[in-house]
């Protein structure tokens, strides 16, 4: 069944849309009393997320369930691919992306499903929404293809991460490229004492222009704005380095109240299969994907849409999630030690039903298009 219509979110969100771009208005203003120096103490222990011991998948999707997803680019591979048709419910998708959008979405009961980093499930336990991951996607040779840059800003005398100390790093709390800079600084051997960490937005090209601004010296850039910052301020003295850290987890995650129903678990569960294979189709369809996608949906040139497939490299979705819920571990402890959260366990944040549904669905469409 295709999907229905994209649909403007029921959400009001211009009061969080506001207070973002109003972080704009302190560019140049420290984040201040956000973190200290953990010095390697041990996290704080706290509960973790509730964890029932949930009924098995349904082996059918009952009739007229309906599931709404906050996933667009999988959404234009199924219907590029053709594999829309093996979905038998209504799946309605919605304009809602990045973790704070999903989690008030969640809140409002108005999403099913949201596709987002390793962050957001993190933080949305912590302000007390259940919820878990039930897909898995990471990159192959993450550390060599990695999602993000380290932009440096023209004059900043920044060649290497050691650098980084004394200098103003743009920061976004709650996202993925704010774990990101914590994890650089810990790689570097440096304390959220040692630089200045400034609360900026991660949207659009905020980062980008406020690095060319020299506003801050450092920012992780991530797709297509590493190749538009180059080549936009190389000429200035503007750089990027790699940090050499994997920064590549992609997640499908719904609330737990979902996940307790067992008709949209089901549902659910189909839709992670899939999901799968529509992975798959993307990693073999690189030229289909580039003009169906990047420049017919997101109006990129094929440039830029080819840039963006080169640095994906190849896909890696596990039949296990035993390796990426340690990863995950390490980020949440490193998070909970430095923003003086409780800890939580990993484990606790994904539902064992689908472990190994959506990495099937990936191996088994790779040899069928073999």
């Amino acid at each position: 069944m295709p999907f229905a219509a994209p649909q403007p979110s029921p959400l009001n969100l211009s009061p969080l849309l506001t207070r973002r771009r109003a972080l704009g208005a302190f560019l140049a203003l420290p984040a201040l009393g956000l973190l200290t120096a953990c010095g390697g103490a041990p996290a704080t222990s706290g509960e973790p997320a509730s964890q029932s011991a949930p009924a098995p998948l349904g082996t059918s999707v009952p009739p007229g369930t309906t599931i709404t997803v906050g996933d667009a680019t999988i959404r234009v591979a199924l219907e590029l691919s053709g594999l829309i048709k093996e979905l038998g419910f209504k799946v309605k998708s919605a304009n809602i992306s990045g973790g704070p959008q999903t989690t008030e979405a969640f809140r409002a009961n108005a999403l099913d499903v949201g596709s987002v980093a390793d962050i957001p499930p993190i933080h949305a336990t912590w302000t007390g929404l259940d919820v878990r991951i039930i897909a898995s996607a990471y990159r192959q040779d993450a550390v060599n293809h990695p999602v993000y840059e380290l932009g440096v800003a023209p004059g900043s005398g920044i060649s290497s991460l050691g650098d980084l100390r004394g200098k103003k790093i743009a920061y976004s709390p709650g996202q993925a490229q704010g774990a990101l800079v914590l994890r650089i600084l810990e790689k570097a051997g440096l304390h959220q004492d040692d630089v200045k960490l400034v609360e900026l937005p991660s949207t659009g090209d905020v980062y980008a222009t406020s690095l060319a601004s020299k506003q801050v010296d450092a920012a992780p850039l991530g797709g297509v704005q590493i190749k538009r910052y180059l080549a936009k301020y190389k000429a200035e003295g503007s750089s990027t380095l790699r940090h050499g850290l994997r920064d590549d987890p992609a997640h499908l995650y719904s609330p737990a109240e979902v996940l307790n129903d067992p008709a949209k678990a089901a549902a659910l569960a189909e839709y992670v299969r899939v999901w799968g294979k529509a992975q798959r189709w993307v990693q073999d369809h690189p030229g289909e994907w580039l003009e169906g996608y990047y420049v017919k949906d997101q109006g990129l040139s094929r440039e830029d849409g080819q840039y963006l497939i080169d640095a994906a490299d190849t896909r890696d979705l596990p039949t296990s999630w035993a390796e990426g819920i340690a990863r995950h571990q390490q980020t949440i402890d490193l998070l909970a030690c430095e923003q003086k959260k409780p800890r939580l366990e990993a484990a606790s944040l994904y539902d064992a039903r689908f472990e190994a549904i959506a990495g099937s669905a990936f191996v088994a469409a790779g040899k069928a298009g073999a």
